[in-house]
């Protein structure tokens, strides 16, 4: 074997190896998933760029529906809570620090950051109508915050932009560029392009989701309503062109779902 050629294989090997030691397991799926960046790294880096998104927006002035989406937020932060101390994951929350505000934008948009900063924006409040449908999407995003999402396709990123360089040392090579793949991770901005992950975050957030909100006391079932609503709202690119599972997969995989979410609902 030609020195140069076993060099290529050694180093595939290892790092092979070293992607397989920087794995992890998602809650309720246990789905393996890349975790190349810690908890308190992610959280930290979170915590700065939340403040920053709030102090670059015009929070809402509807009380009425800021107070809906924080009553909500923390009662999926209870039920989150319950849920993951009951299963022995109770460890996987430090650092955590809750916080849900309502953005006057018409995005018809929401996105939960990891450490639990949550960001609604009033232009999805008309779909959602009420408190239930504000739970359903709430339960979606603080579940791609619970799943680790957000440090998943970082850490994807990491890779590919960096080699196997740690969030520290992609902060200090380029930090304008490591801020703008970490807002694209959690779902600020635009879409980092990686399709197939993203629509299997989409689709373990739906089912961790109705899991959160049927603890939380929300009856799951209406779940699939809300994506209806969304479906109604204008046309959506075949699903193949998408980042996204289309509104029918959605509603489909929600109902097959239900079941199991409906355990949690009836206790």
């Amino acid at each position: 074997m030609k020195k140069g050629l076993k060099s290529i294989i050694i180093f595939i090997s290892i790092f092979a190896l070293y992607l397989i030691q920087s794995c992890s397991s998602v809650p309720i799926t246990g789905r393996k998933q890349l975790s190349m960046v810690s908890n308190s790294e992610i959280i930290s880096l979170s915590s700065t760029e939340y403040q920053k998104v709030l102090a670059s927006s015009q929070l809402s002035n509807d009380q009425q529906q800021v107070q809906m989406v924080k009553t909500v937020g923390n009662r999926i932060k209870t039920a989150v809570e319950t849920y993951m101390n009951n299963n022995g994951l109770g460890a996987s929350l430090d650092g955590f620090n809750w916080e849900f505000n309502l953005i006057d934008e018409p995005t018809v948009n929401a996105w939960a950051m990891p450490g639990g900063k949550v960001a609604f924006y009033t232009g999805i409040m008309p779909i959602c109508q009420d408190e239930k449908g504000v739970a359903v999407v709430m339960g979606h995003e603080v579940a791609h915050a619970i799943a680790n999402h957000g440090r998943e396709r970082m850490s994807q990123s990491l890779v590919l932009q960096f080699g196997m360089s740690s969030l520290s040392m992609a902060m200090g090579q380029d930090p304008s560029l490591t801020e703008q793949i970490f807002l694209q991770s959690v779902g600020v901005g635009s879409q980092l392009g990686m399709l197939k992950y993203g629509r299997t975050h989409e689709s373990e957030a739906d089912k961790i989701g109705l899991i959160f909100m049927a603890i939380a006391g929300y009856d799951p079932r209406v779940a699939p309503e809300f994506w209806e609503r969304m479906n109604s709202g204008g046309s959506q690119q075949p699903e193949w062109l998408s980042t996204h599972p289309s509104h029918e997969t959605r509603i489909s995989d929600l109902n097959a779902s239900m079941e199991e979410a409906l355990t949690y609902y009836n206790k």
